[in-house]
Order: structure tokens, then C-alpha cells, then sequence
């Protein structure tokens, strides 16, 4: 095969571009997914918010935030405080616009920041975020009173009675850093404090600390995430920002580079076809043409090795065999190995490991499907040429001999000849054509299998919060993209022995030493012998022969004279027989 796909050397230029289109085009169907994703988890869960970090915030709610972090100090900094006195006229009428209780209240605005310290800041505010959230949401507040309230000694129930659960963790929270203040000489002094805000010992109160942050470090952090999410939403509508527009921007917006990145694919895709489609022609243009030139200085030794028929059949069918499998093979040798390797990693870094083994089970019943069929088939396809040869033998034989058919009245005995030959090829390519036809129902099988198998498992995922759908769509797509990068190699695979058996017999005719060759270093042509044919030594024997017919042979052919009476003479006799 090797040897055959050397003649794609006229061609390497274009072998490099839909080899450079290729990887763009995997590029392409690998980021799909990514956008799909983010439409449903950002666009439609999230509002069109995507991270942690609120882009604006009321002054009130980051003092309320902070008091639930651990890293203020690193929080401020990403931000810088707005208001009307500090802002010039011309900025002010802009960010009222989109900001409209800046008239009333200061804002803390997100600084122009890179990636990786967004997704940072993000890690940091979403725990207190959502603390946040779920003190101030109405459905979970009373809820949260309650527990706390339980948890506090009888004097001080009343006293909390009317509060907010914020409130009342916002006095606690305070209470602590005053514990914890360097001020304080002695730890007698902070039981004291302890016991006279709360009338219980600094061990029970740490301890219930404790017992709240414990809680919220153990939720998965995909549910933290959307409590964040719904805080920053709910602030967003107090600042006076439309969600609803916001939303509808991100979902037109990402909908809009999803359907670019798809017609870029597209578009590489077709240009690829065409250009392999003109190198497989182009290549099968070169092989017939060698292989014609080659026949043309067979003499009569070649010719009773390969058959007439055999040379037709190796010109044509074994050809266009090749050119079939080069229409193939780029997409398949290019992009299969980048979709399956790519979209392997894609899953590891971008959804839940856990998951992993699902596309496992869908390579290795795949592989198990294709190596059955592949070891029925494998051994119908080496004879398939060979039976195709013989059919055309037939028919040449008949073709040619019909005279003498017809004259030793063999025709039953001919058509019977024709019958067995052609019963013999169109039972190999029936089993040939039934092992092919029957592998794509049950691939088709083991992918919707996959498919209903990763949907049961992502709902679990998605019930305890460590998926979202968006992350199961995307999922299913990937493993969808291996399992279809791995169809189209075990395809291939299937392609190959055929194509390769036709790659043999074609070398057998390209590498085949003539007997009659011209010299490498020829004579110079003596213009005093034009016309003469000269025998200087010749030997001749049949090609099976032992001894040679003809030894030494010696004598030169003049031309005939050109003499105008004479060949008046031979035309008129001639025209008179």
C-alpha cells in the first residue's frame, strides 16, 4: 500500500492543506459542545451570568458579603468604589444609565481583569455569596431563623425575636472578630464577652461555627455556584439592570459564535472532499497511466502470466479501490484520532470525571463488534479480486471465441461456465455486503444504548448537584464525537484489506521485470541504414520451452525500392483478386 501511496508525491501540496483543514475542522466540531453548554448552564440556568464574581454591586450587600469571607482585603482590590461625587458628569450619565441606583447609592465596580484572576475572585465569593442567599432568599430564611434561634440560650430568643436571620448571623459574625481581636489580654476577658452576648461558653459557640461551616464546605460546589448566581441575579434587578435582556444578549450573542464556528466547520469540510477528491482522481489517473505504459512493453511471457483479463481488471476495479479508500483516508488517518484523543480530554477537563467510563464501554463493545466482523469478512475480501478476475476471464473467452462456440455447438456448456463464476462472486459479495449491512444496526444500537446510559447517568449527577444539564448535553455530545471518530476507523479498517489486496496486485504489474527491454545506453542511429531491420545473433524460445526454437540467428531486411511501376502494378492486381 505504501508503495502505491508514494505516487501522492505529485500532490503534496495539496496533501498538506486538507491536512492543515482537517485539524481545523476537529477544532471546530470540539468546541460545539463547549458552546451548547454554556447556552443551557450560563444562558438559561444562570440568567446569562457567568461567574461568581458580580460585575457591580451595591456597597450595602459586599459589607454584608464580606463579613462571610475570609479574604477581604484580596476582594477589594479587584474592585473600586463609584458614586456620583467621585464620578465626572460625563461618566455618571453613563453608568446611571445602566446603573440606576447609583443615584442613591455607592457601587463597587469589577476591575478590568484577566481570565484566570475572574475564575479566582469567583472561588472566593462564591461561598459567601451564597451564605448570602440563602440568609436574605424569603423561601429559606424562616427556615434559617428557626435553627438558629434553636441554638440560642432562652434569655436571648426574644431578643432576636423580630431580626433578620442576616441580622443575627451578622451579630454573631461580629461577636467573633471581637473574640479574636488582639486587643482582648486574656482569654478570660473573651468568655466573658461570650457569655454576655450570648449567655453560653466560647466552646458551644465555636463549636456551632464549626457545625455551619462544615454544612456549606460539604455542598457540591455546582449547587454553591447557583446560589451565587441567584444572589448576583437578585442584585443585578436592585441595581436596576434588565436580567431579562442580559439573558436574552448571552444566549443571541453565544448563539451566534456557535453558528459561525459551525459554518467555518462546514465549510472546511466541503473544501477537504473536493481537494480529496482531486487527488484520488489525480492518483488514479497516474497509476493507469503507468500501468498502460508497463503493459505496452509486455511481451508474450508477461502476457500468459497476467491474463488479458487479469490486466483489465487491475487497471480498473483494483484502481478505483484505491481511489475510493484516498477519499477516505485523510479524514479518517486526521481527524478520527484528533476528535477521539481531543474529545477524551475535552470530557476529562470540562465535565465530571466520574462519568469517564462510559466512553470505555462504548470503544471497547465497538472494538468487540468490529474485530468479530472484521475476522468473518477479512478472509472473503482476499478472494474477492481474484473472483472478479476469473468472471472477466469467462467473459472475455466467450466474447472472443463465439465463432468457434457457436460451431462445436458448446453454448450450454459456456453459459453453465459463466453461471458458476458468477454465482461464485455474488456469494462473496452477498456474505461481504450482509456482514457490512448488519455491523451498522448493532453500532447504531451500542450508541443509543450509550446515549440512554449516560442520561441515567447524569440525572443521578444532576440530583445531587455535581452536574448540571448543560454538562450532560455536552457530555453526550462528546462521547457521541469518540464514538463516531471510532466507527470511522474500524470503517477504514474495513476499507483496507480490500484496497490493500488491490495495492498488491497493481505493484505485481508496476515491479514485474520485462524480458524485452531497450538498451540503457542506445546506438546512434546511422541515417545510411534508415529502413534496414538488422538480426545480429538472435536466439528465440517459447516461454515454457527447455531448448530454444531458433539459435544465432543472422540477416538483414532491406526495403523494398520505390519503384512506381512496380506498385501500379501490385495495386492493379489487387483491385482485379
Amino acid at each position: 500500500m505504501l508503495k502505491v501511496l508514494r505516487n501522492l508525491k505529485q500532490s503534496w501540496m495539496v496533501v498538506i492543506i486538507i491536512v492543515l483543514l482537517l485539524g481545523f475542522q476537529a477544532t471546530a466540531d470540539l468546541a460545539l459542545p463547549d458552546y451548547t453548554s454554556r447556552i443551557v448552564n450560563i444562558g438559561i440556568q444562570q440568567g446569562g451570568i457567568e461567574n461568581s464574581s458580580p460585575e457591580v454591586i451595591r456597597k450595602s450587600t459586599m459589607e454584608d458579603i464580606l463579613l462571610f469571607s475570609e479574604n477581604q482585603n484580596n476582594t477589594l482590590e479587584n474592585y473600586k468604589l463609584i458614586s456620583k461625587d467621585s464620578l465626572e458628569e460625563k461618566e455618571y450619565k453613563k453608568y446611571v444609565k445602566k446603573y440606576p441606583i447609583l443615584e442613591t447609592e455607592e457601587l463597587y465596580m469589577r476591575k478590568s481583569l484577566k481570565k484566570e484572576e475572574i475564575e479566582e475572585l469567583s472561588k472566593q465569593m462564591a461561598k459567601p455569596l451564597m451564605v448570602f442567599q440563602s440568609l436574605t432568599a424569603t423561601e429559606n430564611a424562616e427556615k434559617i431563623k428557626e435553627q438558629l434561634l434553636e441554638k440560642l440560650p432562652e434569655q436571648l430568643k426574644a431578643t432576636y425575636e423580630k431580626a433578620t436571620p442576616l441580622e443575627i448571623v451578622k451579630n454573631i459574625l461580629q461577636m467573633r472578630q471581637q473574640i479574636t481581636n488582639p486587643n482582648i489580654e486574656s482569654k478570660e476577658d473573651a468568655t466573658k464577652l461570650l457569655e454576655k452576648h450570648y449567655g453560653m461558653p466560647s466552646s458551644q459557640k465555636q463549636a456551632w461555627l464549626k457545625e455551619i461551616t462544615m454544612q456549606i464546605d460539604k455542598m457540591p460546589e455546582s449547587i454553591m455556584q447557583q446560589a451565587a448566581i441567584t444572589a448576583i441575579k437578585a442584585e443585578y434587578e436592585a441595581i436596576g439592570i434588565n436580567t431579562e435582556q442580559y439573558q436574552t444578549s448571552y444566549i443571541l450573542w453565544s448563539g451566534i459564535q456557535m453558528l459561525g464556528v459551525s459554518l467555518a466547520s462546514i465549510a472546511s469540510g466541503i473544501t477537504i472532499m473536493l481537494l480529496s477528491s482531486r487527488v484520488a482522481a489525480k492518483l488514479g489517473r497516474t497509476l493507469r497511466d503507468k500501468i498502460f505504459k508497463k503493459v505496452l512493453g509486455f511481451s508474450t511471457s508477461e502476457f500468459k502470466e497476467f491474463s488479458t483479463a487479469s490486466l483489465i481488471t487491475r487497471s480498473t476495479n483494483d484502481i478505483q479501490q484505491i481511489q475510493m479508500l484516498i477519499n477516505m483516508l485523510f479524514r479518517v488517518v486526521v481527524y478520527a484520532p484528533i476528535i477521539g484523543i481531543g474529545g477524551f480530554f475535552k470530557v476529562l477537563a470540562t465535565s465530571n470525571n466520574s462519568m469517564a467510563w462510559i466512553i470505555g464501554v462504548a470503544i471497547g463493545a465497538i472494538l468487540f463488534i468490529v474485530m468479530i466482523l472484521f475476522a468473518i469478512a477479512m478472509p472473503k475480501f482476499k478472494t474477492l479480486q481474484d473472483l472478479i478476475d476469473k468472471l472477466n476471464l469467462v467473459s472475455r473467452e466467450m466474447l472472443t471465441g463465439i465463432p468457434v462456440i457457436r460451431a462445436f455447438h458448446t453454448e450450454k456448456r459456456e453459459e453453465a461456465r459463466f453461471e458458476q463464476a458468477n454465482q461464485n462472486l455474488m456469494k462473496n459479495y452477498m456474505f461481504v455486503n450482509n456482514a457490512m449491512n448488519l455491523m451498522m444496526p448493532i453500532l447504531m444500537l451500542i450508541m443509543n444504548g450509550i446515549s440512554l446510559l449516560t442520561i441515567w447517568a447524569g440525572a443521578h449527577n444532576v440530583d445531587t448537584g455535581n452536574m448540571q444539564v448543560g454538562d450532560i448535553m455536552a457530555f453526550l455530545q462528546y462521547t457521541m464525537q469518540i464514538v463516531m471518530a471510532f466507527l470511522m476507523i474500524s470503517m477504514i479498517s474495513i476499507m483496507l484489506p480490500r484496497a490493500g489486496v488491490s495495492a498488491k496486485r497493481i505493484n505485481e504489474v508496476l515491479e514485474k521485470k520485462n524480458r524485452i527491454t531497450d538498451p540503457k545506453e542506445p546506438k546512434h542511429f546511422d541515417e545510411n541504414k534508415k529502413g534496414l531491420v538488422e538480426f545480429e545473433n538472435v536466439s528465440f524460445r517459447y516461454p515454457d520451452a527447455d531448448e530454444d526454437l531458433l539459435t544465432n540467428i543472422t540477416f538483414t531486411a532491406k526495403p523494398r525500392r520505390n519503384n512506381s511501376n512496380y506498385w501500379k502494378y501490385r495495386k492493379r492486381k489487387i483491385y482485379y483478386s
